[in-house]
């Protein structure tokens, strides 16, 4: 795992010291080496810091030449199958003399014998990367199939003075001196909406980020990009609908152990040590489970655990931990600890972020790299194995509420909606149960909004949605289209969860959990990998019949049957928690102070970008109790304090 920046200039070279800079920026993704290659006649920079994981000696050292001298390049990631790639190298004859054994070389000698995109369609791993061509002076950048490491690019400059930066991070970008950095504030709409900034989108003007599965071309002599996709979520899901798995439930979880048992195994490669997070949830629980059944000794575990009541998972995880026999490390933060961090959050994600489980995502990723230098995670199973709430709510309530005419549902909304969230919450407290129902009246309010959706992409967008309107909060501003509504689109006719999960897959995965991970392990120089993002995984995980993924109202009901094979169930059943922070009752408490003075209406009318009016009542409604707008209002924060960090 490393980090990558780069210059292709229409005016020269960019100055040692640029790209020197730019380095020290990616320090944290790579402290273990730094590589910069430069071209003066083609006016190509590329800059590369290595974090060690495959091949430690100086054969691994970047940017690399590939052994005709035609290509150079500039690798992030990790490719699982490169020794395959290189037997099948061997077997055609077109295998160079080796020099080291790291996947980097691989892969240059893969695209020396069939070309960039045959090579992308053939490994099986995460990337970004940056490709020359010395022979046609052409530049290809790259990104892996679900977006596990980021890749930022933009034209910057004006005339002969333009400069196409990229590279794995915006504040590596911003080193360079023709970064413009000007906010983009139709973009910062969407960051209001869903919490993140969906690619391509950025923070500022002219920079984007490669979405997923593509390859960007350009020349020196074609400056314009050329934007093509080697995979597609879209098609995927189609041709796996269209080759649906035929076997009965039992053989299903026997092939998703299989499937799982083999990505598990291909994500040991590693010259480095190797562990993995352990929440005590399905996901983690199941890779832990089947990376200690392939293991000779005790796997190395990590979980943290909170001082606030509900917040704290580490007893299940230990507990897991107990009976597959892991060697666990268990960190109880309290929440002042917790909050310490705040501070670091907008240099960290150096574009606004709000995403709160931000936080205990960085702390764990420092507890684990205390003792390794890989951690494998269970992202993406929520995705793929339908996890989230919001399916087992749509496969059991969505289908009878779209059969109402619409009209009737805008009545039941408005019906919903004229009483105060306050009134429906005090309501509830007489309610069976009333205790859990603490903020019945903010349910059903969002309840109301998706009564009213007009299809399963409207009520997908509903549910993700933090400010239902945030054109009206970003002055001068207007939404745009993203990958939700492009994704919504190419699944028209598509089955409902699955449609939902593609969604999901699409733009909140890649955007919101796979950034948030790669951004808090890379700050403290650690290695996260997703088993479930392998190939084989992906395919069977969407070939599988809804009723496969939901059982009797239970989530991921393949997955959990293949855990009860390796953990008993009792150690697994209970409600979702969530890998969260007691957001609501800090803003209210310890983090008032700096949330007021954030959130400050005269600072907010000098800055120029933020509708005060409907901040400061949203502000106001949550210190007085009457409503939770803890996450709308994080998003605001993570913005306000990005903003202050960089001006």
């Amino acid at each position: 795992m490393c980090g990558l920046a780069g210059a292709l200039s229409l005016s020269g070279i960019t100055s040692p010291e640029v790209l020197q800079a730019m380095a020290q920026r990616l320090h944290h993704r790579g402290p273990d080496d730094q590589g910069l290659w430069s071209d003066e006649m083609a006016g190509i920079a590329l800059v590369h810091a290595r974090l060690a994981i495959q091949d430690l000696s100086a054969a691994g050292a970047q940017p690399m030449h590939s052994a005709c001298r035609r290509y150079v390049i500039a690798f992030n990631g990790e490719v699982y199958n490169h020794q395959d790639l290189r037997k099948r190298l061997e077997s055609e004859g077109r295998a160079p003399v080796w020099r080291g054994h790291s996947d980097t070389e691989t892969l240059l000698a893969a695209m020396s014998a069939w070309g960039l995109v045959a090579t992308l369609k053939a490994a099986e791993g995460m990337w970004a990367m940056a490709l020359w061509d010395r022979q046609t002076r052409t530049l290809q950048l790259a990104r892996d199939r679900a977006g596990e490491k980021p890749l930022y690019w933009g034209w910057q400059g004006q005339g002969t003075a333009r400069t196409l930066l990229f590279g794995s991070e915006l504040k590596a970008l911003v080193a360079h001196p023709s970064c413009e950095r000007r906010i983009d504030r139709n973009a910062l709409t969407a960051l209001f909406r869903y919490k993140n900034l969906p690619a391509p989108l950025s923070i500022y003007q002219g920079m984007h980020k490669l979405r997923p599965g593509q390859i960007l071309t350009v020349t020196r002599a074609r400056a314009e990009p050329v934007l093509t996709s080697y995979w597609s979520v879209t098609e995927r899901v189609r041709h796996a609908l269209a080759h649906p798995f035929l076997g009965d439930f039992s053989a299903a979880v026997n092939a998703t152990e299989s499937a799982l048992m083999a990505a598990v195994q291909a994500q040991q490669l590693s010259d480095v040590p190797l562990g993995a997070f352990l929440s005590g949830g399905v996901d983690s629980s199941l890779v832990v489970a089947l990376l200690q059944a392939q293991s000779q000794r005790p796997v190395r575990t990590f979980t943290i655990g909170f001082e606030a009541a509900g917040f704290d998972e580490s007893p299940h995880a230990e507990a897991v931990a107990r009976h597959l026999g892991t060697d666990h490390s268990s960190w109880r933060i309290s929440d002042r600890e917790a909050r310490e961090v705040i501070p670091e959050l907008p240099s960290i994600w150096c574009e606004p972020f709000a995403d709160s489980s931000q936080i205990p995502t960085l702390l764990v990723s420092r507890v684990a790299r205390r003792h390794v230098t890989v951690a494998l995670s269970g992202d993406a199973g929520d995705e793929l194995f339908a996890g989230y709430n919001r399916y087992a709510l749509t496969h059991s309530l969505w289908h009878k509420l779209s059969r109402l005419p619409r009209p009737l549902r805008k009545l039941m909304a408005a019906t919903l909606t004229a009483v105060p969230p306050a009134r429906w919450t005090a309501l509830g407290q007489w309610l069976p149960g009333g205790a859990p129902l603490s903020q019945l009246g903010d349910k059903l309010h969002k309840a109301a909004g998706v009564l009213t959706a007009a299809d399963v992409a409207e009520l997908h967008r509903r549910l993700l949605c933090h400010w239902p309107d945030p054109a009206a909060l970003v002055l001068g501003a207007r939404e745009p289209r993203t990958v939700f509504d492009e994704t919504a689109d190419a699944l028209s006719g598509m089955p409902d969860i699955l449609s939902m999960q593609a969604l999901d897959f699409a733009g909140y995965l890649s955007d919101d959990i796979l950034a948030k991970v790669d951004r808090a392990a890379m700050a403290t120089s650690l290695e996260t990998r997703v088993p479930f993002l392998h190939n084989g995984v992906m395919e069977l995980a969407w070939s599988m019949p809804t009723a496969y993924h939901l059982q009797q109202g239970q989530s991921k009901a393949l997955l959990r049957q293949v855990l009860y094979r390796h953990v008993p169930r009792e150690l697994i059943e209970r409600p979702k928690m969530g890998f969260g922070v007691p957001l609501a009752q800090w803003l209210r408490g310890p983090l008032r102070a700096w949330a007021e003075e954030l959130l400050n209406e005269s600072r907010m009318k000098v800055d120029g970008y933020l509708n005060h009016i409907p901040v400061r009542a949203a502000w106001q409604e949550h210190l007085s109790g009457k409503r939770n707008h803890a996450y709308r209002l994080w998003d605001v924060l993570m913005f306000q304090a990005w903003l202050r960090k960089t001006q």
